[in-house]
């Protein structure tokens, strides 16, 4: 059995293709996850400044 040059080249082509096909699956999960990551900090954000607001402590200082 004799590999030819063709043969070497489909493969190559096979692999690329794989190749291509995980990276533009491992890039949407990933700005999946960061946008996800984005919403939950603008989130923590909107409510730590709404409560942060609502909850102030006032001090008073008198010189003696």
């Amino acid at each position: 059995m004799t590999i030819s040059r063709d043969d070497i080249e489909r493969k190559a082509q096979q692999l690329v293709g794989a190749v291509d096909q995980t990276v533009t699956s491992v890039r949407n999960r990933a700005l999946v996850g960061a946008l996800v990551v984005a919403g939950v900090v603008a989130a923590a954000f909107v409510l730590g400044r709404r409560r942060g607001t609502s909850n102030k402590t006032v001090v008073e200082v008198y010189r003696v």
